[in-house]
């Protein structure tokens, strides 16, 4: 506004009595607030009163703070006040609190008041109430970046998130994964069955993807059928490739029904990493595409790296987990790809055989002969540690009712308990089935667990093993000292023994801190009222040791590697002390 017009409206507005200007104030539509020169309210209109939720009475006297909401600066006020000194206005989007504590949007302006003399009188404030215009951009901003049908995050927001991602792992010297996952046919759910059961389907995988990936991922919609998961802060392919099986089988496992149709969702995934296979996102994205094309070449339904190497390991893996799969599913009462074998326990000073440890084997008609060492950890990350701990426990019962017809009184066996088992509640019911079976006692069995297991989900764990303490049923903590553990935790388990880890006992002889650390945990043991034993034994010098130590039991190739159940009965007899 010129100086021309102020002095225009002045000339207007002269002609009004006080009491009429009091009127427009009180009965605007605009909320108004008046503040005297030391910033304090003198007044307020309906508007007001109505848009705060203040009475008149609380407000008069006070400062604007009590309307402060925390959300803006000092910065901003400080610049409000500026704005106030320099030129007698101020206006802006400001963001205050409402007497029940809701905060709210207002666009705000100020003016100053001066009388003749130029001296400030007053400050005049009047509140638009913004927050619909708000709630409105908020919501455009949303669509923006947002699949309006999913409600993922869109191309948009991935080609910003991953950017973000990118430089993030850069300065911290971490990997970024990114897997592209297209749909297994999706074309003809759309062509046959119509686009409103495709968009239904696409919802519900959207759904599983989130359920399945860590919080930290990034699940995105690019169009189509088409999804992104970004993983951030990777350590190694391994761990992307055990993400890409779980949602793998997420996606192929769930069955979705959609009105009166089954429908399955496989997938095939493409897999990049930064910065092995590209530093932006241009080439990360290429790259996973190209893999994509690689998995549905492969058959569809898999994942596949693009690095070639990355690509053979994870190959290897999948090709493990599936001829486990089958392996499990071919189980009969006759006959088993699995065996078990078992290894002497040894009593440290009478030389006796005192207990077995049962061991599974896997013998594969194409892959030969496979290690624990990898099929464990495969059934452990695919889920398939149910089935197969099952069958071991079913399988150690019968070899125990055959030991015991045999002649073979007062050998304990132990079998190990994944972390998986051990969620399930019925698991004692289960093992109390199974001796009743084979006309078991529970002191012929004894159940391992590590120290990593224990300190999962920690109450579960304790009601668990207390059920199986109850019911007679020896139990061991396995390659204690390897894990991190809580002893004031572990103390109120109700464990009997310690399993020292051959990873300590292998350089007793050599390695001064090795020492220490058996003595230690020998003598904790002890005072804790538990047994010790040793795995790994392998040498006299290491016999003698820990036997020197106190250690209970020894276990290892020194005695004798794991044996067939036919062998035992021998082994047994021949150390008799």
């Amino acid at each position: 506004m010129t100086g021309d017009e102020a002095q225009a409206v002045a000339r207007s507005l002269a002609g009004l009595s006080p009491a009429v200007l009091q009127r427009i104030v009180l009965q605007s539509g605009e909320a108004v607030l008046v503040t005297d020169a030391a910033n304090r309210i003198v007044a307020a209109n309906a508007a007001f009163l109505h848009l705060s939720g203040y009475p008149l009475e609380e407000l008069l006297g006070a400062g604007p703070q009590l309307l402060a909401s925390g959300r803006n600066p000092p910065e901003f006020y400080a610049a409000m006040w500026q704005s106030l000194r320099e030129s007698g206005l101020w206006s802006g989007e400001i963001w205050d609190r409402r007497k029940d504590g809701n905060v709210y949007p207002a666009w705000l302006t100020i003016s100053e008041v001066r009388d003749g003399e130029g001296r400030l009188t007053h400050h005049v404030a009047s509140f638009a109430d913004i927050g619909e215009r708000v709630e409105a951009t908020q919501k455009l901003l949303h669509l923006a970046y947002h699949d309006p049908l999913t409600g993922l995050p869109n191309r948009l927001a991935f080609e910003s998130q991953i950017d973000l991602a990118i430089r993030s792992c850069e300065r911290d010297h971490k990997q970024v994964a990114l897997m592209l996952i297209d749909l297994d046919h999706f074309k003809a759910v759309n062509d046959t069955l119509g686009h409103a059961i495709g968009d239904e389907l696409l919802k519900r995988v959207a759904v599983s993807l989130r359920e399945c990936v860590r919080a930290s991922d990034i699940v995105v919609r690019l169009g189509g059928d088409e999804f992104v998961v970004v993983l951030p802060d990777i350590d190694n392919a391994m761990t992307v490739a055990t993400l890409a099986g779980k949602v793998q089988r997420r996606l192929a496992g769930d069955c979705h029904l959609i009105g009166p149709h089954t429908l399955y969702a496989t997938p095939s995934i493409g897999i990049s990493l930064y910065p092995g296979d590209g530093t932006d996102r241009e080439s990360l994205l290429r790259n996973a595409d190209v893999a994509m094309y690689h998995a549905k070449d492969a058959g569809r339904n898999n994942y596949q790296f693009y690095a070639r190497r990355m690509n053979e390991a994870a190959g290897e893996r999948l090709q493990l987990e599936n001829a486990l799969r089958q392996a499990l599913a071919s189980i009969t009462p006759e006959d088993s790809p699995f065996s078990l074998h078992f290894q002497p326990q040894i009593d440290a000073l009478s030389g006796a055989v005192i207990g077995l440890e049962a061991l599974a084997r896997w013998h594969d008609p194409v892959l030969g002969e496979i290690p624990p060492t990898r099929f464990i950890r495969i059934a452990e990350d695919s889920g398939l540690i149910q089935p197969l701990g099952d069958w071991i426990l079913w399988e150690t019962c019968r070899n125990i009712r055959h030991f015991r017809d045999a002649g073979l009184h007062g050998l304990r066996v132990a079998v190990n308990i994944s972390a998986q088992q051990l969620r399930h509640e019925n698991l004692p019911r289960l093992v109390r089935g199974i001796l009743d079976c084979y006309d078991l006692t529970p002191l012929d069995l004894e159940l391992e667990i590590t120290e990593s297991t224990a300190m999962q989900n920690p109450e579960l764990t304790l009601s668990v093993l207390r059920q199986f303490a109850d019911m007679g049923i020896m139990l061991a903590i396995d390659d204690f000292g390897t894990g991190y553990s809580s002893l004031a935790y572990l103390k109120h388990l109700p464990i009997h023994r310690l399993k020292l880890d051959r990873s300590f006992v292998k350089d007793i002889e050599s390695d001064p801190n090795d020492a220490a650390i058996c003595s230690a945990t020998v003598a904790l043991g002890h005072n804790l009222g538990l047994e010790l034993v040793a795995e790994g034994v392998e040498t006299e010098a290491q016999r003698h040791f820990l036997a020197e130590l106190g250690c209970d039991a020894l276990q290892g190739f020194y005695y004798s590697k794991p044996l067939p159940a036919w062998q035992v009965a021998a082994f047994v007899a021949a150390h008799r002390p």
